[in-house]
């Protein structure tokens, strides 16, 4: 069996047998590999009760991901002013991500994990639509959250003809604008500086939101690291209780 092969077992286990079960592979091992078995973390719940559905119920994951694909496509499609059916595309969406969210809840409580359904859904909406494919779908760590409307960061909408002039309309226009304007360099110059320091304000603006969003990540995963430590302890005490 390939290295590659046994990691991907380690995620399909309960999620309370997965450091033990990691320890043990890097010791079976050593060397190199050992390293990086040992560097792999453990999920939090949400992400592995999504790498049990990627495991268990193959179907219900590739129909989720298909609808998310196509309704991205259909999207793109509108803002881009081609003929797309975008209820349609996020109607089966929406099908295929409540099965999924279903699916995945019952395969955790197999296992006597319990992921909250919001978050579960957030996460499985944010990989279905995403525009980068998973490079190793099923071995999920970490909570992600839906990119918005940086998913579409590169389409370029589609602009809107502008409405017809009528006839009289076209000819004074055309009127006006043989009509020499003197040009006002200073207020020219004014306006470019005004432009230039709303640009360097919404720069900032954009690094402050990025720092904000990567410090909200980074809370949320520890967070669920912490919660899932709670839950450790508790059913260590639980055993304990039950031995004395």
């Amino acid at each position: 069996m390939t290295l590659d092969r046994q990691i991907d077992e380690l995620y399909q286990l309960p999620l309370a047998e997965f450091t033990a079960a990691r320890n043990a592979l890097a010791k079976s091992i050593g060397g190199a590999d050992a390293s990086r078995v040992k560097a792999l973390e453990k999920p939090t719940v949400v992400p592995w009760a999504i790498n049990q559905l990627y495991w268990r119920d193959r179907a219900a994951w590739d129909r989720l991901m298909k609808s998310g694909a196509a309704l991205r496509t259909a999207q793109i499609a509108a803002l881009e002013g081609k003929k797309a059916d975008v209820r349609k595309a996020g109607e089966a969406h929406r099908k295929a991500l409540a099965e999924s969210v279903e699916r995945a809840a019952e395969l955790a409580a197999e296992n006597g994990a319990k992921p909250q359904p919001e978050p579960l859904s957030r996460m499985l909406e944010a990989l279905s639509i995403s525009a980068t494919p998973l490079p190793h779908p099923g071995r999920l760590t970490d909570v992600i959250q839906p990119a918005g409307f940086e998913a579409l960061t590169g389409v370029t909408p589609h602009a809107a003809p502008p409405p017809p002039v009528k006839r009289g309309e076209a000819k004074a226009a055309a009127h006006k604008g043989a009509e020499v304007i003197p040009i006002d360099r200073e207020a020219v110059r004014r306006a470019e500086a005004a432009r230039r320091e709303k640009d360097a304000k919404i720069a900032a603006a954009t690094r402050n939101l990025e720092r904000a969003r990567a410090a909200a990540s980074q809370a949320r995963r520890a967070l669920a690291r912490a919660e899932e430590e709670v839950r450790e302890a508790e059913a260590a005490l639980a055993r304990f209780k039950d031995e004395v």
